[in-house]
């Protein structure tokens, strides 16, 4: 009963469309597209909360004080300037150890593997078996087995940074390293392994307010990039073009500002440019040292070099500066701030520091416009729920993969090599009632919380792992989907099998049971909330001061008063009292029914 109210509540307060939030104020304002700096009689409280969400995932109360009594100079100086404030209390990822020599230069496919094991009697570290059946059914189990602990240790990957995004004490580091996560996409489906994005997410934290061109470098000669960019297969005489086109087009200048055969003649000077398991290498005989003409610059060009010349492009600098404030300022852009911000980045010759503090002191940081106007992605609202919280640990209950992914993001999984799109296609019907959903997930859970990570990855292996338990044979088990027509099959073929070089279906089974058996799991524990304990510290005696205590603590973008009216007559209906104190004994409950309707509503999709 109480369920299906508060189903209809939620369904009453979405129908005011998101769209109609005021994400951009049609009121003009002298701080618009203003970039001089926000004098100390203008901070306030909201304004440090903007801050911090921002540059951040947002904070506690508690972390909201103390950024503003800094003040906007010292605390923008606090956040951009962070290399002093120690992480070494961070643990590095706890590795389960299921890598070892014989999966170094993993190959492409399952046929690739078998091919390389008759050409040269092993493959994967495995030697082929020299006589009996299924002379190569280890190698394929192993290559099965990588695929899916891979894919198992990338998810524990995920929960380390998460971690890392809730708890580091320099939240501008962690929320950088998320930017260039997007903008540098690499995908585990094509990379699959975790070592090579475990490698590029410390880069792009080692990088992340730092020099572009030397994070550019050295994400160029990153072993994920050049493998999920095919540096591989870019070679003298048969030059592979998707690196030098993915530079120019999603990470330097953008569509318009080159040419095909600009396209072309760069894909010549990283001829050549590999990776040797986690190791960046130049093939010398690979590579083409003859002149090349890129952007109208003739000569014998490095890959180093190429990078140099985009750089130096006009449109380099803009089109940096404008993903930039897309993210932390407003998707919509005034070309004039660009163009100031633009300058900022190359008169400091691409060191992203100055720009990142003009840009976070900067009255059009600050205007009606911007405030309350970024969509959070579907891992910035978990993360900041968890830090608005007061949390220590990201929990496992619910499932932080599954919670994001079904609000349409997974970590070191972005759809596509241009990454997410952002803005409002995180915005649709079916995904704001995740979203709600995944307040509810972990204000109450449930059975539901069980993540993937070791269900079995195909219906088909359940029925298989159980006919193989009643004792059916390998051929038997893997034929037929019918458990029980995989019986009566085991019952006439116990003593024999078909002669065969691999069983697939059998070798992804196996290759479950491997990897399931030596990735760690991950800890699955629910948080710890206490909301009576949060409202009644708060100060609140009525029900008007708890839901109001709520609002501001979680919304950043202020519901209307018939909303907030109608929250209060919720809690007081649920009470039987609007004194909170009196309700103390059983105030948990109606209280977080209150929070999700909260975390349920348009505006806390905003920040």
């Amino acid at each position: 009963m109480l369920k299906n109210i508060v189903k209809g509540i939620i369904l009453i307060l979405v129908l005011s469309s998101f769209l109609s939030l005021k994400v951009i104020s049609k009121e003009t304002s002298n701080w618009e597209s203003n970039i001089s700096p926000i004098l100390s009689e203008d901070w306030t409280i909201s304004k440090a909360e903007h801050l911090l969400g921002r540059a951040g995932f947002g904070g506690t109360p508690e972390e909201i004080l103390f950024i503003y009594k800094l003040g906007p100079k010292k605390a923008v100086e606090y956040i951009v300037y962070y290399e002093n404030i120690s992480t070494s209390h961070m643990p590095d990822f706890n590795e389960s150890d299921i890598h070892d020599p014989g999966l170094v230069n993993f190959p492409p496919s399952r046929p690739a593997t078998t091919k390389l094991a008759k050409e040269n009697g092993e493959a994967l570290g495995i030697k082929v078996k020299k006589s009996g059946n299924r002379k190569m059914q280890p190698i394929v189990n192993k290559f099965f087995f990588w695929l899916r602990a891979s894919k198992l240790e990338t998810q524990r990957v995920s929960y380390w940074w998460a971690n890392r995004m809730l708890n580091s004490p320099r939240p501008l580091e962690e929320k950088m390293t998320l930017f260039w996560h997007n903008h540098f996409a690499n995908n585990e489906s094509k990379i699959r392994d975790y070592r090579k994005l475990l490698l590029q997410n410390k880069t792009f934290r080692l990088h992340a307010t730092g020099n572009f061109k030397s994070l550019l470098v050295a994400t160029a000669k990153d072993p994920a990039m050049l493998y999920f960019l095919d540096a591989g297969q870019n070679v003298k005489g048969a030059p592979n073009e998707n690196f030098a086109r993915e530079i120019m087009e999603l990470f330097t200048l953008g569509v318009g500002n080159y040419e095909e055969k600009d396209i072309r003649e760069a894909a010549r000077a990283f001829t050549g440019w590999d990776t040797n398991d986690l190791e960046f290498i130049v093939n010398k005989d690979k590579h083409d040292s003859n002149k090349k003409t890129i952007l109208g610059h003739t000569g014998n060009f490095t890959g180093e070099e190429v990078i140099d010349i985009l750089l130096s492009h006009d449109a380099a600098a803009k089109f940096i500066v404008k993903k930039i404030y897309k993210e932390f300022v407003n998707e919509y852009i005034d070309i004039d701030i660009i163009n100031q911000y633009a300058e900022i980045l190359k008169s400091n010759n691409y060191e992203l520091k100055p720009l990142l503090k003009a840009i976070f002191l900067s009255k059009d940081f600050y205007s009606q416009r911007n405030m309350g106007s970024h969509i959070k992605s579907p891992v910035e609202l978990v993360i900041s729920t968890y830090k608005k919280l007061g949390l220590n640990n990201t929990p496992g209950i619910p499932d932080f993969n599954q919670s994001t992914a079904a609000m349409g993001q997974t970590l070191f999984w972005p759809p596509t090599v241009a990454g997410w799109a952002g803005g409002r296609s995180w915005i649709t019907p079916a995904l704001l009632m995740e979203r709600g959903n995944f307040a509810r997930s972990f204000l109450y859970p449930d059975i539901d919380f069980i993540g993937e990570d070791f269900h079995a990855p195909d219906p088909k292996i359940i029925v298989m792992h159980n006919a193989i338990k009643k004792g059916a044979d390998i051929t038997s088990a893997t034929k037929s989907s019918n458990g029980g027509e995989s019986m009566m099959m085991a019952e006439s073929n116990m003593m024999s099998d078909r002669d065969e070089d691999f069983n697939t279906r059998y070798a992804s089974y196996r290759g479950w049971q491997m990897a399931v058996s030596k990735v760690k799991p991950i800890p699955r524990f629910a948080a710890e909330i206490n909301f009576t304990k949060i409202v009644i510290e708060s100060g609140a005696h009525s029900t008007d001061d708890a839901v109001d205590y709520l609002i501001n603590r979680f919304l950043t973008v202020n519901i209307d008063n018939d909303k907030r009216k109608m929250l209060i007559r919720f809690l007081e209906e649920n009470l039987g009292t609007s004194n909170i104190k009196n309700a103390e004994s059983y105030l948990e409950d109606s209280l977080r029914l209150v929070v999700h309707l909260i975390m349920s509503q348009p505006e806390y999709q905003l920040g």
